[in-house]
Order: C-alpha cells, then structure tokens, then sequence
C-alpha cells in the first residue's frame, strides 16, 4: 500500500525519541539522568487542578465553539493586553489542543506551495517541517553565540524575497534559551511593514525571563494586525499533558483559523479550557515560585558547565534550557560531532541531552558543536548530571 510523497518531507521532535530511548534503558535498570525532555518538573498548581475537575463533575464535557469557550476567550484577551500592552479583544483569540496547532495553521493560512517563510535555527524542529510539509520553502536564520544566539540584521534582510510571506520568531528561545533584543524585534517589524509579511511570534516561554522584561514585537506599532501570536498553559502553569494553548491575531485571520480548527479537531477539550480560565484569573504564586526554582537552576548549571573541560556555556535569559558548545570537548575525544557525544553521554555515563541535530538542519559552513539540556529538574539531579558529564570530559 502506497503512503504519499508528502510523508517523506514531514520532519519530527527528536526529543520525544531521547525520551523513547531514556525509557528503554531504564527498563534494562539503568539510572539515567534525563536533560532531555522539555517539560516543568512541577505538578499543575492546585486550584488549576481543582477547576478541571470540577467542569468535569458539572457535565462540562461537551463540543465548545470551534475557536473556544468564550470564557476562556475573554481571559486570554485581558492576559494579552495585560502582559504584552496591546488591546486584545475574544474575536482574536482562538483556543487550540496545545499550542503547536498554532504553527501548523499558522503556515497553511499563510503559505502558497513555492512561498517563502523565514525560520531560526537552531530552533524548534516543527517550524521547518511544517513548511515543508505545506509545500513552502524554509529559509533558515542562523542564531549566532557570538550575538548571545540572536540574529544579524542585515543577513536577515538579505534573505527577504518576493515569494517571503512569513518571518518565524521564537522568544525566549528553545533551544538557546536567549531572548531577542528590542532593537532586533524593532527590525523584523520594519522589514515585515515594508514587505508586508506576516509574523509568526512563537511565546510560550514568555512567563520564563529571568532578566529584564519580556517584550512582544506585537506591541510595535502597525505589528498587531500581522502578528500571530502563540502561546500556551503548558510551560506556564505546567499544563503538558492538558494539551492547552492558543493564538491571538487579527479578526480576519481568526475566522479561518477557527475553520481550520473545525476541521481538524473540532474544538478544544472543555473541562481542559476551564481549567485554563482558572490558571490565568487565579493565584500565580506558583508560576512565580516555579521561575524563581528555574532561575537558580540556571546559575547551578551554566557555572557547573563552565567547569567541565572542553565546554563553554553563556547565561540564557529566558526559557529552562542552556546550549553549551561543545566543539572542543568533541575534539578532546575524538568524537565527529554532538551527535556522538549525546550518544557517549547517554550509553557511558547515564546522562541524557539533545545534539545539535535535533534543532534543524545544519547550515553550510557551521563548524561549532552545541548540545541541549534541559534544566527542568531537581537541583540535586543537576549536580548529579554534571559530575557524570565532568567524570567523562575532565574538569577545566
């Protein structure tokens, strides 16, 4: 039986397949430390759980309106104007199962087969595959240590084509943890005016900034009506498996994506939408005392990281990851690239990240080595981790 040609252009999240791979050696007894898997380590705040349930004991567990419960509409809109200074009204929302539906509609609303979309890399893996998968052209952005893993300007701008329709941004970022000046913002949102582009701003760690203050290229002016704005319950309140999230933008656009909603999923789960009402109107303690957690983690792993032979590592500010080069440490052991060294660390010393390669493809010319860890775990499996790490590498 034939499988279409497009299959073969849809990419994947390969930390899922870590994860895959995590779970099997532990089932052969082995004790693995995972900074693999981007995911809060912390449970769902209470009062959050507690709203959930109780919409399931009322019956709450009916199909809701397509773009979603207007409740939960309306909150998103007060949370959107509160947090990002815009004026946002519930016709601009559209409440999705988790925020990556965003994404998908996002480029199928917005590409033509043969268009152009500009995306980071390293960057979330989705963004590339999902382009390619519509028949669109990914035209990737190199992030830069050398610019604390933001872009240049100008390269930036020499990659705006006729066929460019959209431009990707991901602030905080996954996987480097950097956040993307105003002045950097400030430029995409010049280019998007005078090519009228779209703007794709991907945000779910927008609650996670541990210096200064998050800032939404939807707040420049003339930015609003062509930004679509992603975010989620997910990293936030530690909603993972509730499969929350949503996109605001302008009315026209949320009419299609609403339909697009309507014929994929129908709608998002009720009781879960309820639940969300609850994580943006009640307490935000936890949220609060979660970040602060992710903030002295942080410090504990970028300086631990910095002791290790062969790796280099600056202080992200945002997200829960760190990327540290890693070019030297390959070189010391004689490994090709990251791709081998992830392997060594998992098969050798039990501690398990991300290589380079799970973040895009590479780009021509790029010789450093990166790997990903995730710091969404307990401060004693950090040290734990980085110990095994330095038992591999050596200590500088």
């Amino acid at each position: 039986m034939k499988i279409a040609d497009r299959m073969e252009d849809l990419g994947t999240e390969t930390a899922f397949e870590v994860l895959a791979e995590v779970k099997q050696l532990e089932a052969q007894g082995r004790d693995i430390i995972s900074f693999a898997i981007g995911e809060p380590d912390f449970a769902t705040p209470d009062n959050i759980k507690e709203a959930g349930i109780t919409a399931i004991a009322h019956d709450e567990t009916h199909y809701s309106p397509s773009a979603g419960r207007m409740e939960l509409r309306e909150a998103v809109a007060e949370y959107i104007t509160h947090t990002r200074h815009i004026q946002v009204t519930p016709q601009q929302v559209v409440i999705t199962a988790g925020a990556k539906p965003i994404i998908f509609f996002t480029i199928m609303a917005t590409l033509n087969p043969g268009d152009e979309a500009i995306y980071p890399t390293p960057g979330f893996p989705i963004y590339e595959s999902v382009i390619r998968f519509m028949g669109a052209k990914p035209v990737p952005l190199p992030l830069l240590e050398e610019r604390n893993f933001e872009f240049d300007v100008d390269y930036l701008r020499s990659l705006i084509t006729p066929r460019t329709r959209l431009i990707i941004l991901n602030s905080p970022h996954n996987p480097t943890g950097g956040v993307l000046s105003t002045a950097a913002l400030e430029a995409v949102a010049e280019m998007a005016l005078e090519h009228d582009l779209w703007v794709l701003s991907d945000e779910v760690y927008s609650r996670i900034v541990f210096d200064g203050e998050f800032f939404s290229i939807a707040a420049i002016p003339g930015m609003q009506e062509r930004t679509i704005l992603l975010d989620g319950f997910s990293k936030t309140y530690a909603m993972t498996g509730w499969r929350l999230g949503y996109g605001v933008m302008n009315e026209k656009m949320a009419v299609h994506m609403a339909r697009l909603v309507t014929n994929s999923e129908s709608c998002t789960a009720t009781f879960t939408q309820l639940a969300g009402v609850e994580a943006l109107r009640g307490p935000q303690d936890a949220t609060r005392a979660m970040v602060e957690q992710f903030k002295r983690r942080r410090d504990l792993i970028v300086n631990g990281l910095n002791s290790i032979k062969g790796v280099s590592c600056f202080f992200p500010r945002g997200a829960f990851y760190v990327y540290p080069n890693v070019t030297e440490a390959c070189r010391n052991l004689g490994l090709a690239d990251s791709k081998a060294l992830q392997h060594k660390l998992l098969h050798e010393v039990g501690v398990a990240v991300l290589p380079r390669t799970s973040f895009g493809l590479r780009q021509p010319g790029e010789i450093e080595e990166y790997i990903r860890l995730s710091y969404a775990t307990s401060e004693q499996a950090i040290a734990e981790g980085l110990d095994r790490v330095a038992s591999l590498l050596g200590r500088s």
